[in-house]
């Protein structure tokens, strides 16, 4: 039963997919099946980012009229659909330090930071599709402190210098590859058992929620999560130490920016808690870090260097379990796998 839910978790996956992204040149692929993507938006980077500058302004102000908004317009919160104008329209007070990316072919655009609301920073993730020159989709994900674990210190948060370099032209993949490495990512985490299903550079790094899990740049031996943080990626996986990640599903690539060479997923894990303690591929007994069934609702970028995985930053949230998403229109449900 196990392997048949996976087996159709993996076509919706590849079904989103392929609802968000045509097929598109790749370096190593056959040349008889290569096709360009063309540019379907007459929006270019400086446009896209001039969209999302003018929307984290307007989130500040409280109110999202004036806004050049489709009148069917697409607006999610921690993966609830609602009216644009509510959940942090009614409490985002300033914007931290952040980050953009752009999709100059299919009209995306995406902020990653921090925000302060009411005082209280949290890590926040936003990407928006532009057509027509309106925004017709604006999806967010917020992690709050003390909703989620694990968190990190979101008045500490900084961009790495990575995530605003340019790759160089011969070590960009073209959109197909980059979106097959993110799912190779995804494809490891779930079951994770040691076997890598995606390629990492030797210093890959991951952040989630302002929290260093992968190569940590100031370890702290006593820190959250810290014999994670201090392994590269590769090492992380290879151990097998998320084990108790059970479904990586309703996998879906809104952005890629192949430029900066990211890829922008949104994604959710479900955590069955099945297992109290699990072994490593060193042999060592672990403790489950999930002890009750519940589910992770993320937003993840994936930044991509000559075919390898350089950085992923992470922002997520609990949510309940088995918690469907609102972007694909028909998810599979529980009994229909």
């Amino acid at each position: 039963m196990k392997t048949k839910l996976l087996a159709a978790l993996s076509g919706a996956a590849l079904f989103g997919a392929a609802l968000m992204a045509p097929a598109a040149v790749s370096a190593d692929m056959p040349k008889e099946t290569r096709t360009v993507v063309p540019q379907i938006v007459d929006c270019d980077r400086a446009c896209l980012y001039g969209f999302a500058d003018q929307y984290m302004a307007k989130l500040l102000t409280k109110d999202p009229k004036g806004l050049p908004v489709a009148r069917n317009v697409r607006f999610s919160e921690n993966f609830v659909m609602m009216p644009l104008g509510e959940g942090a329209w009614n409490t985002a007070d300033a914007l931290g330090p952040h980050f953009k990316l752009a999709d100059v072919k299919r009209g995306g655009v995406a902020w990653i930071g921090t925000i302060d609301e009411r005082g209280v920073k949290a890590v926040y993730g936003m990407r928006m599709r532009i057509k027509d020159r309106q925004i017709v989709e604006v999806e967010t994900v917020i992690s709050r402190k003390g909703v989620t674990t694990p968190y990190g210190d979101p008045d500490t948060y900084t961009i790495p210098a990575v995530l605003t370099e340019q790759v160089a032209p011969a070590k960009r993949r073209w959109r197909e590859r980059m979106i097959s490495i993110a799912d190779g990512y995804f494809d490891t985490l779930q079951l994770n058992d040691g076997t890598l299903f995606t390629s990492f550079t030797p210093d890959c790094s991951r952040r989630e929620n302002a929290l260093w899990t992968a190569s940590d740049p100031n370890p702290k031996a006593d820190g959250p999560l810290s014999r994670f943080g201090k392994l590269t990626c590769e090492q992380g996986f290879t151990l097998g130490n998320y084990r108790w990640d059970d479904r990586l599903r309703d996998r879906l690539y809104p952005l890629v920016d192949e430029e900066m060479g990211v890829v922008l997923s949104t994604a959710f894990i479900d955590h069955a808690a099945l297992l109290q303690t699990y072994e490593t591929t060193d042999g060592k007994m672990q403790d489950s870090n999930q002890k009750s069934p519940h589910t992770f609702g993320m937003m993840e970028m994936f930044k991509i260097v000559d075919g390898k995985i350089r950085h992923a930053e992470a922002v997520f949230l609990t949510v309940p379990y088995r918690m469907p998403t609102p972007w694909i229109s028909k998810p599979i449900w529980p009994g229909q796998e």
